[in-house]
């Protein structure tokens, strides 16, 4: 048994951490359906639109409402525009939202918890209470309120980017708590101790020595994130206070299923924005969940 574990150590080694963990996630075979489903809606959004014979906001009202042809492959809404073009370009904002959201989180999350792991004491306790009482404000309330304030006051192109900045900096918390926890057990290591003693700088060490020793963890973690992030865009413009037209994303698309009428007789007005959202989230968290495992070392897989 010690010797299958020494062979293991040693295949380890020679293959490297990164290579370790993607034959681990291999193995799980539900994040491979994940990850192949969300490549396929990636491309999808990416070159649907290049090679799609209709524009975004081409209108055309003898059309309007039309059910799915071999023309309009999704139909057309009320103001006679193609609805599967429309969906390719709302997957592409609805998806940049989701990544650049968790970018600005995860940047926060960054400095706030690399701080406060790296420098203790005091200054851990001022950041981390601080964490705690930005946290306690509820979510979804928190984020309606902001949307309303800050995004009826821009353009309708410049509101997706007020939504990310509202999402991301709402978003950091859970993340900051995460590497500040890794850093209080990283930096009594042997190489931190070894950084000191040579004089590397505080920004160094932290930056270059400490959080990269956590960037599994953070993928994870944002991997999760983008998911949240695209259900809570989806909400935000469902509810009128996200993105709104003329600009689509699946949220505002699928806000055609509040008219009771349309529910029941234009189906392809609100099943494939719904469909597409519960498609790419699941495949997000099916791949997130494929990371957590391979890279946690208690794991059997």
């Amino acid at each position: 048994m010690s010797q299958e574990y020494e062979n293991m150590e040693e295949r380890e080694k020679s293959i490297g951490p990164w290579m370790m963990i993607w034959i681990k996630f291999k193995r799980n075979k539900l994040s491979l359906v994940g990850l192949c489903i969300f490549s396929l809606i990636i491309l999808a959004i990416a070159l649907g639109p290049i090679f799609s014979s209709h524009t975004r906001d081409f209108m055309n009202y003898k059309i309007a409402n039309t059910p799915p042809t071999s023309s309009n492959w999704l139909g057309t809404d009320s103001l006679g525009r193609d609805y599967l073009t429309r969906l390719l370009h709302g997957g592409r904002i609805s998806i940049q939202v989701g990544f650049l959201a968790t970018s600005i989180s995860v940047f926060i999350g960054i400095i706030i918890g690399g701080t406060a792991g790296f420098y203790g004491g005091k200054i851990d306790s001022f950041l981390m209470r601080g964490t705690e009482i930005f946290s306690s404000f509820p979510f979804l309330p928190f984020a309606i309120t902001l949307s309303a304030i800050f995004g009826g006051r821009v353009s309708p192109a410049m509101r997706m980017y007020i939504i990310m900045s509202i999402i991301g900096v709402l978003g950091w918390t859970g993340l900051a708590r995460m590497i500040r926890g890794q850093i209080l057990s990283l930096r009594e290591q042997e190489f931190m101790l070894a950084a000191k003693a040579i004089g590397i700088s505080n920004r160094k060490q932290i930056f270059k020595h400490l959080i990269p020793n956590t960037f599994a963890y953070i993928i994870v973690n944002a991997t999760l994130s983008i998911a949240g992030a695209i259900l809570t865009e989806s909400g935000l413009s469902f509810l009128g206070l996200g993105v709104v037209e003329p600009v689509p994303t699946w949220g505002n698309m699928i806000q055609a299923a509040q008219n009771p009428y349309i529910l029941s007789y234009r189906p392809w007005l609100w099943i494939p924005p719904g469909l597409a959202i519960f498609l790419t989230v699941m495949s997000i968290n099916l791949v997130g969940d494929g990371l957590r495992d391979a890279i946690d070392p208690k794991s059997d897989n």
